[in-house]
């Protein structure tokens, strides 16, 4: 795989995959950026190509248009904001053909963007024919490609992988940063080891759970996909989130973890309510003691004790998926508390994108070694997949 580094990109135009899938709300002057985390993130490597001469085009999706162009999800506001960070004005394609033509006249240094690449069903298609048309189309833009979208790396998609082999590749610095530190926690990570690993689902997560119980030497247990593995051990559950068709599933990770010594801990209390909202009557019970028709929504406070007790030793923690329902004021703690214990921690800490990153912007938590932008990304990463995006730069010219 070639390195960011060893492309020559000097008045040359190069074609830079970014996610800048952010999400956007209505603001004073129409359709704004509401949170620019993914933007800042990806700036690293613009401003690398921009101070040694290239000619940037910037390619990203925005949401999931069903149809072709749709106004709601266009790159407008994107581009306002990245030229902002940026300092410069960043102009806008609304297809290949404008992209050429603006490509050729920008100046060294200069950035564009090209609309959402999903206006163009090709993008996602499942032909991959369709998608090398698309891919070809892209390349015959620029010289170069930068892939720098972390968080689609594990897409097959024409302007992930598809591109990559028509073009000299290489990795942005923000795909070089993540794959460092994932690799790192495949392969070598210091011990002790420590995953939380919280969200709704435990169905989400089956493959990464498996694979961690390889590894880990503590995995920390919250979040809706917690209530599984106490149904799993015969607790009542209330009225919380259960998926009853991974109850069988569960027993053996916990079949799993007792005889690799591994020291899986889920939640000893729950905050709990009659409703799926805020403003209600909350209580705290013991985890082996939930009421009929009473849902928890979050760890208690003596779960929050006992988790950060053990990551305060750690040398290593990754977190993934929040602790509950922490969007709600009521529901919060939990997340917010484990969340500043990981930064906390004089290890190597990592945040494995997703909500669990949103929730680090949501309370302001800072300190942490490393917090991804791609949630999927990073846990099939773990999962020991092999991304394709990342597959394809081995690949490249």
């Amino acid at each position: 795989m070639h390195s960011l580094a060893e492309l020559d990109v000097a008045g040359r135009v190069v074609l830079l995959r970014s996610d800048l899938n952010v999400p956007l709300h209505d603001g004073d002057r129409g359709s704004e950026v509401a949170d620019d985390t993914r933007i800042r993130a990806s700036v690293a490597t613009i401003q690398n190509l921009r101070a040694r001469g290239a000619r940037v085009v910037v390619i990203s999706h925005l949401g999931r248009p069903k149809s072709g162009p749709d106004p709601k999800y266009s790159l407008a506001p994107v581009a306002e904001r990245l030229g902002e960070v940026l300092g410069i004005s960043v102009p806008v394609a609304v297809d290949i053909p404008q992209a050429q033509a603006m490509a050729a006249a920008l100046n060294n240094g200069d950035v564009m963007l090209l609309e959402n690449i999903r206006f163009d069903p090709r993008e996602t298609s499942k032909d991959v024919a369709a998608r090398q048309q698309l891919a070809a189309e892209l390349a015959s833009i620029g010289e170069f490609f930068v892939s720098d979208g972390f968080g689609v790396e594990h897409r097959e998609q024409a302007s992930v992988s598809d591109i990559a082999r028509l073009l000299p590749s290489a990795p942005g610095l923000l795909v070089q940063a993540e794959v460092d530190v994932l690799t790192k926690l495949l392969e070598s990570p210091d011990r002790p080891y420590v995953v939380v690993l919280g969200g709704s689902k435990v169905s989400d997560k089956l493959a990464v759970i498996g694979k961690l119980l390889e590894h880990v030497d503590h995995l920390l247990i919250g979040g809706g996909m917690a209530f599984t593995f106490l149904a799993a051990q015969g607790h009542e559950v209330g009225g919380s989130l259960l998926e009853s068709d991974q109850i069988d599933t569960v027993r053996g990770f916990l079949a799993t973890a007792k005889e690799r010594g591994v020291d899986l801990r889920l939640p000893v209390d729950v905050v709990i309510s009659e409703k799926f909202a805020g403003g209600g009557e909350t209580r705290v019970v013991l985890a082996d003691a939930m009421p009929p028709g009473w849902m928890g929504l979050d760890i208690g406070p003596a779960t929050i004790v006992d988790f950060a007790s053990v990551i305060a030793q750690a040398r290593t923690v990754v977190w993934n998926g929040p602790m509950g329902v922490f969007e709600i004021a009521e529901f919060s703690r939990g997340t917010a508390l484990v969340g500043q214990a990981i930064a906390a921690c004089p290890g190597m800490t990592v945040v494995g994108g997703g909500d669990s990153a949103a929730a680090v912007a949501l309370f302001g938590i800072e300190g942490f070694s490393h917090v991804s932008t791609g949630g999927g990304a990073s846990l099939e990463f773990l999962e020991g997949k092999a991304l394709p995006g990342l597959v394809a730069l081995e690949n490249s010219l």
